[in-house]
C-alpha cells in the first residue's frame, strides 16, 4: 500500500443543518454539496456535505484502546488537522458544542483537544503547536 490505511470517513449527524454551522464555525472553512452520481441507483442516497479536500493520497489513523471507552457507538474519533489546536477549541462552544479535554501536549507528537459536536460526536483538533 502506498497511501495511508485511511482515505474516507464520515460522520453521520441528526440535524444537517445544525451540524454544518457547528463544522463551518469551528474549523473557519466552507462545506461544500457532494451528490451522488446519477447512476447510483440501487444504494441510499444520503445528503452529504464534504470538508475541504486536497489532491493528496490518505491520511493517516489508529485503532485505540483506553480505559473507560467501549467500542461501539461513538468508539471512532477523528483528528482535524490544525496550526494551532487551541484556535479551533475556542469554537467549539460558541458553535454550539462541548469541550472534553482542553488541549493537551501529546509529547514530541505535538498537541490535541477533544471536543463533542452539536450531534453527540467526539471529534478531535491536532496540531504541532
Amino acid at each position: 500500500m502506498n497511501t495511508n490505511a485511511v482515505c474516507w470517513f464520515e460522520i453521520y449527524v441528526n440535524d444537517m443543518e445544525r451540524a454544518k454551522a457547528f463544522y463551518e464555525a469551528v474549523l473557519g472553512q466552507e462545506l461544500t454539496r457532494l451528490d451522488n452520481p446519477a447512476e447510483v441507483k440501487d444504494f441510499p442516497q444520503p445528503e452529504m456535505w464534504a470538508f475541504p479536500m486536497k489532491e493528496e493520497p490518505g491520511a493517516s489513523g489508529a485503532i485505540c484502546k483506553m480505559d473507560g471507552v467501549e467500542s461501539g457507538g461513538n468508539s471512532t474519533l477523528v483528528y482535524f488537522d490544525c496550526e494551532d489546536c487551541s484556535v479551533e477549541q475556542a469554537r467549539v462552544e460558541p458553535a454550539g458544542g462541548k469541550l472534553v479535554v482542553p488541549k493537551m501536549s501529546i509529547g514530541e507528537h505535538g498537541f490535541i483537544a477533544i471536543a463533542q459536536d452539536t450531534e453527540g460526536n467526539n471529534i478531535g483538533f491536532y496540531s504541532m503547536k
